[in-house]
């Protein structure tokens, strides 16, 4: 018996004991979340003390760090059992958990004291979030070895990635993601990575690693447990195609954004089964879509393969997804590519899609039956795409939908209310049919179940009336309604809205009537507004909260109002162009400080231009042309510190052209053509603006030489001097112009800021007649400096300029041949070299100008048959050729005879030509020699009176011996 009570005596120890350590252990396991209940050890609460002085504290987080025990202090958590500090979560999102609702959250900085170290058992480090200025990541954090966690993501931290934190090869999550402009990680490799053989997570966003060739996926390669890697911007430059061992067994989550491999994506990559999430956005992948077996990443949950130049058909690879029995395929992107075809039936079968953005591809066809099928569909985008046919009443059955973008395609049929009737939840809906084949059929007392918050309808067929259905959508804050046939007026209920609008585009309709006076848009401070190219009239309204107001094209009257610059102080763009504006323009717009666009072209505006203009600090864009504007042009224009394109065309403006433009600098674009101006072509326009595009000087009355210091513009791409009284020779140097040897030249190198400049709009003489160009102005590449008094040849080296479109020399003096290299100007499309004095054959290189399209080489001296070949079997018109006595062959009446005749016609025109100028001068030179001769003989009988006694004793002799 008493064997038996100790034997039980000892179990129910055990038992006791065995129970105690699961209590401890599962106490400890929850410490790092719940807090601590033991002490912390001394040496480590002056360590962690320690950390905390060399800390930037703003906010004070870590006020609660008092005490003697650290284990109860905000962000620690210590063991259980032995008291030592395990976890340290600094994390500012931890931090900023604490700040109340409206409270401003700081962030930490200052440096990190190795006293960290003390922390032997520290397994979880946490500081991301937070703001160390570009401090390196200190050396001693790699001697930190008992951590599992490391957390330095957008902290701040700067330069080369220590090798040291290689040591730690317990580390199971390491995350150095810097997205801290300007603070930027970068490694020369990743080698450093081999010892962390733990590891499940890995962040390296937006480090350096440019230099890592294809080591950094040999690097990465080596981690049977990974599961997620993250290395979106990482300047990465090759991705292998083919590997010989894949070792993700584990890999869940592949995040490579941003990166620029340049390469198509490799097959391998499709056969990691275990993948759930593929992000390869924006990574200049191209090629096609790799093939993949019928149930290959039945476990992928999304892929987005968007901005990138990935090539073909989508039909395979989506069979490939669908054919999986258990598919769990929540988010598809491809937009933003070059795929092409239709979209496959088997799309429908993606029954748990929400998420389908198929954007700005070649996508054609009709809408695919089964898309009706994807009930779970919230978000369906085929906008900007190639595809026509109706759109499907089984839209009305994905009842999920939110966002439906159908804009930019070629719809047609017939909308009606079936289309919505489900679709309660719908909150953006665009569509628009290039064909404006589409037709909207809606009742007019139809109440739709669902509010949009935006609304893109274009190029189809929603008016005549003014949709009264809008009335209900009382939380659109986004409207755009343009070329949509409606013919009607803006009812009063519209402006309603407003309160919520932010954004209201009508432009391109038949709107009629007068807007109100005062629209308050009252839940913004920049609301966007174009009503431009309708039939509105009436005065300019002045409406406070609008940013962007464009009334363009239409009937507007009546002066601009005095005080539109006071009650529109925040105006960023004004439009008021083409319209029936009169009157001066308001000194009041000196009060738009942030105006960054003003256009008050085409319309009746005179007087002067308002002298006080140094307020528009921002101004880059100034266009006043076709008006009656007269003075001259105060200097504050031309100091203005952002202006970049300035045109003032088409007015009575006068004055000396260098006092006009001495303060302009930095313009990409001026145009001062059909004006008064006067003087001569500064030359210091060039050193004040060396990023000159366009300048246009047409029809003023320019005089002198054409300075040779232009050459030196390197993006001079547009040269309109026409109709002016220049002098001297062209240039020879103008071949050396660098933007005409470009198509679309230098653009691309301009800051977006700049390039904004170049949407408005400039008027090029090309083909014979005025042309308006926009949007395509950096490929517009013209020479015309026609109608001036220019002498000399046409220099050769002009010829050099390939990517010149327009090259007009017309109504000159310029003599000589035309070059023979001419033919070197591809790109050439009209070529105008009439009413000069050019002689010799045209050359045979013109032939080869595939391009030319509008010829004129009327009313010079060339001779020859006309080439018959290639481009010039165009060129039927008679009139291109008169002029020129000694040209012959279609389409002049002239023939040519015999090519031994023609041979030496061609000879003796040549000889004509160039002795044309030799006996003019022959002739000068003889009257001027007989004459100076004359009277040195004459002149020395008349003055030396013995001379003259000799002169006629000599000839009474002389006269004696004759006779």
């Amino acid at each position: 018996m008493a064997s038996r009570r100790i034997a039980t005596q000892y179990l129910l120890l055990f038992l006791f004991l065995l129970t105690n350590s699961y209590f401890l252990e599962a106490a400890e396991s929850n410490s790092s979340s719940t807090g601590n209940i033991g002490s912390c050890i001394a040496n480590e609460r002056k360590a962690l003390l320690e950390f905390k002085a060399s800390l930037k504290d703003p906010s004070g987080f870590l006020s609660s760090w008092v005490g003697k025990d650290c284990c109860n202090w905000t962000f620690v958590s210590c063991s259980n059992k032995t008291g030592n500090v395990l976890k340290l979560d600094l994390a500012r999102f931890n931090l900023c958990s604490l700040v109340p609702l409206g409270q401003s959250c700081g962030k930490l900085g200052g440096t990190l004291n190795p006293s960290l170290l003390n922390l032997t058992y520290l397994n979880y480090l946490d500081l991301s979030g937070n703001n160390f200025s570009g401090l390196p990541i200190p050396e001693f954090i790699g001697s930190l070895k008992n951590l599992r966690h490391l957390d330095l993501s957008s902290a701040s931290f700067n330069g080369k990635v220590p090798p040291s934190i290689g040591n730690l090869s317990n580390l199971e999550h390491l995350d150095l993601s810097m997205y801290s402009y300007p603070w930027k990680l970068w490694a020369s490799d990743l080698n450093w990575l081999s010892g962390l053989t733990s590891l499940k997570y890995l962040g390296l966003g937006n480090m350096n690693l440019s230099t890592a060739g294809t080591n950094w996926f040999q690097a990465v390669n080596m981690f049977p447990s990974l599961t997620e890697l993250h290395m979106g911007s990482c300047e990465l430059n090759s991705f292998p195609e083919s590997l010989t061992f894949v070792n993700f067994s584990s890999l869940q989550v592949l995040d490579l954004p941003y990166n620029n491999f340049s390469s198509s994506i490799p097959a391998w990559l499709f056969n990691i089964s275990t993948l759930t999430e593929i992000s390869l956005y924006n990574s200049h992948f191209k090629g096609s879509i790799p093939k993949i077996s019928r149930g290959s990443l039945c476990n992928l949950r999304r892929l987005d393969m968007s901005y990138n130049s990935i090539s073909g058909e989508i039909n395979e690879f989506i069979e490939a997804l669908a054919g999986c029995s258990n598919n769990s395929l929540v988010r598809l992107d491809l937009s933003v590519n070059n795929l092409e075809g239709n979209l496959p039936e088997s799309i429908g079968l993606l029954h748990y899609l929400d998420h389908l953005r198929l954007s700005q591809n070649s996508f054609s066809g009709s809408l695919p039956m089964s898309i009706g099928n994807l009930s779970s569909l919230e978000v369906l985008d085929l906008s900007f795409n190639l595809m026509n046919g109706t759109i499907l009443d089984s839209i009305g059955k994905l009842t999920s939908l939110y966002e439906l973008s159908l804009y930019g395609n070629s719809w047609e049929g017939v909308i009606s209310q079936n289309h919505f009737q489900n679709l309660s939840r719908l909150s953006t809906f665009s569509i628009s049919s290039l064909g404006k084949s589409l037709i909207f059929n809606l009742s007019q007392d139809w109440i739709p179940s669902f509010s949009l918050y935006n609304l893109a309808v274009s190029d189809c067929q929603l008016g005549p009336a003014f949709p009264k259905w809008l009335r209900t959508q009382i939380d659109v804050s986004q409207l755009t309604i343009s070329s949509a046939g409606i013919s009607d007026t803006i009812p009063d209920w519209f402006w309603s809205l407003s309160n919520g609008l932010w954004f209201v585009d009508l432009s391109d309709n038949q709107i009629r009537g007068k807007l109100p006076n005062s629209v308050s848009f009252g839940y913004f401070v920049g609301a966007w507004v174009d009503l431009g190219f309708n039939l509105l009239e009436g005065p300019i309204p002045i409406w406070p909260n609008v940013t962007h107001l464009s009334l363009r094209n239409n009937f507007f009257s009546g002066p601009i109002p005095s005080k539109i610059g006071i009650g529109m102080s925040k105006m960023n763009n004004l439009d008021l162009s083409r319209n029936f504006l009169n009157g001066s323009i308001p000194a009041s717009i000196n009060n738009m400080t942030d105006l960054r666009f003003l256009d008050f072209s085409s319309n009746d505006l005179y007087g002067s231009i308002p002298n006080k203009l140094q307020g528009l600090k921002r101004l880059m864009i100034l266009d006043l042309s076709k008006n009656n504007l007269s003075g001259e042009v105060p200097s504050s224009v031309c100091s203005l510190p952002t202006l970049l394109f300035l045109k003032l065309s088409g007015n009575n403006l006068s004055g000396e052209l260098s006092t006009t433009l001495q303060n302009c600098s930095g313009l990409l674009a001026i145009d001062l053509g059909e004006n008064q101006f006067s003087g001569t072509i500064p030359k210091e326009l060039v050193s004040n603006n060396l990023l000159l595009a366009y300048l246009g000087l047409r029809a003023n009355h320019l005089t002198g030489n054409i300075p040779e210091e232009f050459c030196k513009f390197p993006n001079l791409h547009i040269i309109d001097f026409a109709h002016n009284n220049l002098s001297g020779t062209i240039p020879e140097c103008l071949g050396n112009l660098e933007a005409f040897t470009y198509l679309g030249p230098l653009f691309n190198v301009l800051p977006s800021a700049q390039r904004i400049s170049f949407m408005q709009h400039v008027e090029v003489v090309t083909k014979g007649r005025k042309n308006e160009y926009s949007k395509i102005i950096p490929l517009v590449n013209a020479i015309d400096l026609s109608s001036n008094n220019l002498v000399g040849e046409i220099p050769d080296h002009l010829t050099k300029l390939s990517a010149l479109g327009t090259l007009n020399l017309s109504w000159n003096h310029l003599t000589g041949r035309i070059p023979e290299n001419i033919g070197d100007l591809k790109r050439l499309e009209t070529l105008d070299l009439s009413h000069n004095y050019l002689y010799g054959p045209i050359p045979p290189s013109m032939s080869s100008m595939t391009l030319l399209n509008h010829l004129n080489l009327s009313f010079n001296n060339l001779s020859g048959q006309i080439p018959t070949s290639n481009q010039f079997q165009t060129f039927n018109d008679p009139s291109i050729y008169q002029g020129n006595l000694k040209l012959c062959g279609p389409p002049l009446s002239t023939s040519c005879s015999s090519t031994s005749n023609k041979n030496a016609e061609d000879k003796n025109e040549d000889s004509d030509g160039e002795d044309k100028y030799d006996k003019l001068w022959f002739y000068v030179s003889t009257a001027v020699g007989f004459a100076v001769g004359f009277w040195a003989v004459c002149g020395s009988l008349v003055i030396k009176q013995s001379w003259r006694r000799a002169y006629f004793k000599f000839v009474d002799k002389l006269k004696d011996r004759l006779f």
